[in-house]
């Protein structure tokens, strides 16, 4: 720690942390409509990785696949966000498909998710932070 409230994550830092969890939430917009919707993935390799059923988070995709991802951890010390940018893809290819269901990706909701997406990262960033009391706002 360098003593800071707020540190700038590498982007080794930002995978690891990314590997780490299995819940996130992608932002999506269609004209002037944003949405966001939480989901669970995986990483595979340089790729983010999720399942979806038919309905708006795919239909969105198709309009426009350019999403952000988010990904972060708190406890009671202080926590952490990584943020990815990039684009998401319906996977549509049937070896891409079968390589995707070996993948530890499993919906957490009984519910119809066949459809894959990967996001081919673009960006990616990330901060912790350290809570603390806020700083006096004029310094004596």
């Amino acid at each position: 720690m360098t003593g800071e409230p707020i540190t700038v994550l590498s982007d080794d830092e930002c995978w690891e942390l990314l590997r780490s969890q299995s819940l996130g939430r992608i932002g999506l917009s269609v004209g002037d409509d944003p949405d966001i919707f939480p989901l669970n993935y995986v990483v595979n390799g340089d790729k983010v990785v999720f399942r979806t059923g038919e309905g708006t988070k795919l239909f969105e995709l198709a309009v426009n696949g350019k999403v952000a991802f988010e990904v972060d951890d708190y406890d009671a010390a202080g926590g952490w966000s990584v943020i990815v940018k990039g684009t998401a893809e319906r996977l549509v290819n049937m070896g891409e498909i079968n390589a995707a269901d070996e993948l530890p990706l499993k919906p957490w909701v009984a519910s119809m998710k066949y459809n894959y997406v990967a996001i081919t990262v673009t960006a990616i960033s990330g901060r912790r932070f350290v809570f603390g009391p806020e700083p006096q706002r004029y310094p004596v």
